[in-house]
């Protein structure tokens, strides 16, 4: 029987956090090993708050430490683990409201550091949820290494040897991704510490460049048959079916990205100049052309299918309550079921992701130059569209030398 309190509120930690929450995950590329080991750590706290009688709602620094010391005589490994676990799970609900943030008076040193440089991350920067769940931790890591013992912190934490020694003592070991996501996280902290006056010069210097060799593999992508097949999967016979199928075409047709489609509200269709107003990364605002299937499809279901809620979000859950979908996870879910009923297995994970690659790939297969597939994908940089280059291999062989062989070619 869950233990409740006084006034019958169940204690325990409710299964759509813990599900909700290992879905953010996923599309940060958790793999699902790692996923797994999670959801053991966060159903082990909710046998603990049961025991303890404690609610969601009093989750803090203070309740994870009670927690960790359940544990006797464990591997530091473990317990590391553990306790790395449960801090993106409380950065979580805070995130979503179900916590409250403790009072700045009530702060250590670290948490109101960390505190800040979130909120950096997100004001300042422009950063999606995803991402900062990915950097954040990294941070929190080095403020606890540099922690006195009281919640406060060290006088020398804030120079370049400091910050070296921490990323090198944290990449043994570690794969080359993780390190260069480490070294990311730490170059933007070092960027938050000299905007905030803690560093007389910017000592993003320090941090050692991990190189990520991009040019090694070949980016994934859905073919126009591939991509006609599953949009021909949904039932558009079905409420459900109809909302997938405009989901499905703006991924296809658009090239949006996951949190993009999310993210869209009923006025940024402008049904009379035919185009869609984006809310892109970085707190980009970029227009879009709405295409005459893409806007027949969005008309239906906006007619017949989304009711009236509350919520501004175009696309809202099926079933009560009737909300925004609940991130990009959602849309991954939607084309995951189409690649089921069409039989297809993806190779790689973000599956929502290569109907991206696939339409930038019939682009240049269709003699677009880079500027213009970069303008259609709205990308800031030129290395994200340089990717696309390898994927013409016919293009490739027209212009290879012949490989030269005894008695000339």
């Amino acid at each position: 029987m869950k233990a409740t309190n006084t006034d019958g509120i169940s204690a325990g930690l409710p299964t759509r956090y813990i599900e909700a929450f290992l879905e953010r995950l996923r599309t940060s590329r958790y793999s699902e090993v790692t996923l797994c080991d999670k959801r053991r750590v966060l159903s082990a706290l909710s046998r603990w708050m049961m025991s303890k009688n404690v609610m969601v709602a009093d989750l803090d620094e203070s309740a994870i430490t009670s927690f960790l010391k359940r544990l006797s005589g464990p591997p530091a490994a473990r317990v590391q683990f553990e306790l790395a676990a449960m801090r993106l799970f409380l950065t979580y609900l805070r995130d979503e409201g179900i916590v409250r943030l403790p009072a700045a008076g009530d702060e250590s040193e670290t948490v109101h550091i960390h505190r800040r440089y979130v909120d950096y991350l997100r004001q300042d920067r422009g950063l999606a949820k995803n991402s900062v769940l990915v950097y954040a931790p990294f941070i929190r890591d080095f403020l606890d290494s540099q922690d006195a013992g009281d919640g406060d912190i060290f006088p020398d934490s804030f120079d370049a040897a400091t910050i070296r020694n921490h990323f090198l003592t944290r990449s043994k070991g570690r794969s080359g991704e993780y390190m260069r996501l480490m070294a990311v996280a730490l170059r933007s902290f070092c960027h938050f510490l000299f905007l905030r006056g803690d560093t007389p010069r910017d000592l993003y210097e320090s941090i050692p460049t991990v190189s990520k060799y991009r040019q090694s593999s070949v980016p994934t992508f859905l073919t126009p048959e591939q991509e006609e097949a599953l949009i021909a999967t949904v039932d558009r016979l079905t409420p459900t079916g109809r909302r997938d199928y405009a989901i499905l075409l703006l991924l296809a047709r658009l090239g949006l990205r996951a949190s993009e489609i999310v993210a869209l509200e009923i006025g940024d269709i402008r049904w009379r100049s035919a185009e869609l107003v984006i809310h892109g990364k970085g707190q980009m605002i970029e227009h879009v052309p709405l295409l005459s299937d893409v806007g027949e499809a969005l008309a239906i279901y906006l007619h017949d299918d989304r009711g009236s809620s509350a919520s501004r979000r175009v696309f809202l859950r099926m079933w009560a309550p009737r909300v925004g979908l609940a991130g990009p996870a959602a849309i991954g879910h939607i084309v995951r079921l189409a690649f089921v009923r069409a039989g297809f297995r993806p190779a790689c994970r973000g599956a929502a992701h290569l109907f991206r690659h696939g339409l930038a790939t019939t682009m240049i297969r269709h003699g677009a130059s880079m500027a213009e597939i970069a303008e259609v994908l709205r990308h800031r940089s030129q290395d994200s569209t340089a990717i696309y280059a390898k994927v013409a291999f016919d293009d490739l062989r027209g212009v290879a030398r012949p490989w030269p062989i005894s008695g000339g070619a």
